[in-house]
């Protein structure tokens, strides 16, 4: 049976007992009054047509300040805006990937993960002043904790798939401040000049050694691309980088050397950026503040 909102209750009431009161007289006709549409929240940005709210992208503004409070690192406006962005549009493109290979959180999921926070707060108490610190409410919370839950899904069947051994070169390098020792340092490498002595000269504590690394690995990439462009016993020519003067020489080459824990882990951050990209670029996305 469908339920008669209080006002007009009281009006079809009302109209009963005048009606009973007066049976000679005839009714008159009551007049349809249509529900309210519901008003949707201001929003921040839509990603294939999911909502963000302003009020949940401000929230999340508020968190990145506490953090860069908490670090001392400074980010103006733009920045922050652009950050908690990339971050917000990023989980929901993941999460709506896990939709649509059918995972789901359901309630009763949500609800032990939420149990399993309480008790690590030490309390529902002091979980709600948690929530209210760090500028939630118990309905948004779930709602973020939902969305995150299937982001964190989808996240680790993406990294699931990059291999643990890779093509990688071992490499050492000379490391200095100004163009010309390195090029002092060149030419006494032409000269026949051992660069592990030289390197050993300029970093005695590692002596300029990389260790193992696949692409994908190294801050610079010019650096990258010269050491897997040569042989092993071979090194490059001076490479200038933010850094300073680089020469680099290969020891040894692998087509299939076991990554680093390290390694695996920046290969498997880059493929999950790799497939936000290629996402975000396939996907409707409206920027709204």
């Amino acid at each position: 049976m469908k339920k008669i909102p209080a006002p007009l209750l009281l009006l079809s009431l009302l109209t009963f007992l005048f009606s009973a009161c007066h049976p000679q007289e005839a009714q008159l006709p009551t007049e349809t009054v249509a529900a309210p549409t519901p008003t949707e929240e201001p929003m921040a940005v839509r990603v294939n047509g999911t909502g963000i709210t302003i009020a949940e992208f401000q929230n999340e503004q508020w968190r990145l300040k506490d953090a860069q409070a908490a670090t001392g690192e400074e980010l103006d406006e733009e920045e922050q805006v652009n950050l908690v962005l990339t971050e917000l549009v990023g989980q929901v493109l993941l999460a709506q990937s896990a939709s649509s290979e059918g995972y789901f959180v359901d309630d009763a999921t949500l609800q032990t993960h939420i149990d399993e926070l309480i008790a690590q707060a030490g309390g529902a108490e002091q979980f709600m002043s948690w929530l209210q610190t760090n500028h939630y409410d118990e309905t948004g919370f779930r709602q973020t904790l939902r969305r995150q839950l299937a982001a964190a899904w989808m996240r680790d069947k993406i990294v699931s798939g990059v291999p643990t051994t890779a093509a990688q070169v071992h490499a050492r390098q000379i490391l200095v401040s100004d163009r010309a020792t390195a090029d002092s340092i060149y030419q006494q490498l032409q000269a026949g000049t051992d660069f592990a002595t030289l390197a050993n000269q300029y970093d005695a504590l590692t002596g300029g050694d990389l260790g193992w690394f696949p692409r994908g690995y190294l801050y610079v990439q010019a650096v990258e691309d010269a050491a897997f462009g040569l042989s092993a016993g071979q090194y490059s020519t001076v490479i200038e980088s933010d850094y300073g003067f680089h020469i680099i020489q290969v020891i040894e080459r692998n087509e299939s050397q076991p990554l680093s824990a390290d390694a695996l882990h920046v290969l498997q951050e880059k493929a999950v950026q790799d497939w936000i990209d290629a996402h975000w670029a396939s996907s409707t996305i409206e920027v709204l503040v």
